[in-house]
């Protein structure tokens, strides 16, 4: 068999042999559109230079000013329940993934897609899409060994199998085509879990970069399928940004000395731009208090690792969106351009997760393939810089409450800092007015009613003998026609004991099963400032009986026994 590389090599090669061939002019032919969806994992909600951020993201940028950009879209502030969510059209709990993939035997927590749904792909199918998926999966059950023999297999020294129930991979589940990883965190260098199809890739070769081999597989699958008559369906769901902080030297050059004056700099340059761009009010979105009176940068004894860290991070977004432009590139090439919908979100807010607590096991590897050991710098210890290979960390709360500006918090928890997402939809034949900002109200469960929508086919009762919940999201199509739509009468999330509620301009939300609940009126408060629950108890109270009544209705309970 050829070396990986020579046969990438060769495959491009053939791709652009094919493609002068096969080109197809502009057109304005009425055929279903095509769809694309673009996942980012832990990108913060002003990461995106169309979003204020300093990030350099042109062909991002590049989609939100040829078309519309969404400043109340959500998702549901965890990686696995918004894959969930997004793939079916149903609230995580009611697909089965309320946590995280391990099966503590309660309906709401099988920790896989289970039987009562049906994805996206499987739907499309029916309409007649081919479909693919590159990247991301984390929606089968993980598996997870005794202790010794977990860490062997998740640096490649020895291998035990398929990484969960193939009944429960991306290829059993509607997609043609997949290529990526089946868990959630990877080395980027060298990934676990990495399949072709149903196939494990055991190798790869030693320049690899998983979010180049993302890209670049989505980009061969869009030229294979442009071949065909009919529309395709393509999920691209990225790994970048989330831990480890790995990326390419070239990349992180470019964001040397970028982040020295700080977290707390960005986080105000951020907001000012974000007001420039007509992204916020300053009226009705004030930018929160820091979260954190005793940190400040200039008092920052670990500047130099704080800086390197956000450096590594931004670098791993531009590369990202360097394989955006790769797909741009070849749609456009391909004559497909106009009538491709794309779309491109976050799972969640930035990350404060601190892997570094953790060490090695579940899903992070305690050395290379080749026995060299990778370390675990605390953020709070700061040892060992961000970037390579052997070293797995994170970018720390103080960074990861800065890429959310406007908001608090970050990913896992239902303040806005949490599940509030850069939200992006491009489509020239269907989005006639370019560079639109809109407010509208969204939420991941809608991508189902939206690919249903523009495909024609019916959300189906039943699928393979077993009865489909009812999708609980509304199309987005008349947004992105007419501007606008009627709101969902409500939105409603879960996620470890954190919960909340959107009704209208209201939002009910608390941090912890302990805490108390919280009301904000976010049409004068979108940062959620300005607690309004002892005003208006009677809205407190009658939201609570409705977050109560769906907590039931979509698997919330019973809880499982331990969290």
């Amino acid at each position: 068999m050829l070396p990986v590389k020579l046969r990438y090599c060769i495959l491009a090669l053939a791709a652009i042999l094919v493609s002068a061939c096969t080109s197809k002019p502009e057109t304005t032919d009425p055929k279903k559109p095509n769809i694309v969806i673009i996942l980012a994992d832990d990108l913060g909600y002003s990461d995106l230079g169309c979003y204020g951020g300093e990030i350099n993201t042109p062909n991002l940028d590049y989609l939100a000013i040829n078309g519309m950009r969404f400043t109340q879209f959500y998702n549901t502030s965890r990686c696995c329940p918004t894959r969930a969510s997004l793939l079916t059209g149903l609230y995580p709990h009611q697909a089965g993934i309320g946590r995280m993939t391990f099966d503590t035997g309660q309906p709401g927590y099988r920790g896989y897609l289970t039987e009562n749904t049906i994805t996206l792909a499987e739907v499309l199918k029916q309409a007649g899409y081919s479909t693919g998926m590159t990247g991301k999966w984390h929606v089968s059950e993980t598996i997870a060994l005794e202790k010794e023999k977990h860490l062997k297999w998740l640096a490649h020294q020895e291998n035990f199998g398929p990484f969960s129930d193939t009944a429960q991979y991306p290829v059993a589940r509607g997609f043609d085509k997949f290529y990526g990883n089946i868990w959630g965190v990877v080395d980027y260098f060298d990934p676990f879990s990495l399949v072709n199809g149903k196939e494990q890739v055991l190798t790869v070769p030693d320049n690899y970069y998983h979010t180049d081999a993302i890209s670049d597989s989505a980009v061969a699958y869009v030229q294979q399928f442009a071949k065909k008559d009919n529309p395709f369906f393509l999920y691209i769901a990225h790994t970048a940004p989330h831990w480890p902080l790995q990326a390419l030297p070239e990349d992180i050059a470019r964001y040397e000395g970028k982040y020295k004056d700080g977290w707390q700099a960005v986080r105000e340059k951020r907001y000012q731009r974000m007001l420039e761009l007509g992204l916020l009010d300053s009226a009705t979105a004030k930018l929160t208090p820091w979260m954190f009176p005793d940190k400040d940068w200039q008092q920052n004894a670990d500047a130099e690792w704080d800086a390197k860290a956000m450096a590594v991070h931004a670098a791993m977004v531009e590369r990202m969106d360097k394989g955006v432009g790769k797909l741009i590139d070849k749609l456009r090439e391909l004559g497909e351009l106009d009538n491709t919908l794309i779309l491109f979100l976050s799972d969640n807010g930035a990350s404060s997760e601190d892997p570094g607590k953790y060490g090695p096991g579940f899903d992070r590897a305690g050395s290379t393939r080749d026995g060299r050991e990778v370390t675990f710098p605390l953020v709070k210890t700061k040892e060992n810089m961000a970037g390579p290979q052997t070293v797995h960390t994170g970018i720390g709360m103080q960074w990861a409450h800065a890429l959310n500006t406007p908001f608090r918090f970050w990913k896992s928890k239902i303040y806005e800092g949490g599940i509030a997402t850069p939200m992006i939809a491009h489509w020239p034949l269907g989005i006639t007015s370019k560079n639109t900002i809109s407010t509208e109200m969204g939420h991941v469960v809608d991508f189902m009613a939206t690919c249903t929508d523009l495909a024609g086919v019916t959300y189906p009762a039943e699928f393979k003998q077993h009865a489909i919940t009812p999708q609980q999201g509304t199309s987005l199509v008349p947004v992105f026609t007419s501007g606008d739509r009627k709101d969902p009468e409500y939105i409603f999330w879960e996620h470890f004991g954190s919960k909340g509620l959107r009704q209208g301009k209201w939002k009910l939300v608390k941090l912890g099963d302990d805490a108390a609940w919280q009301l904000f009126d976010l049409d004068q408060d979108r940062t959620e400032n300005n607690d309004l629950a002892s005003k208006y108890p009677d809205v407190v109270s009658n939201m609570q009986t409705k977050w109560e009544e769906l907590a039931n209705a979509t698997q919330v309970y019973p809880l499982p026994d331990k969290n």
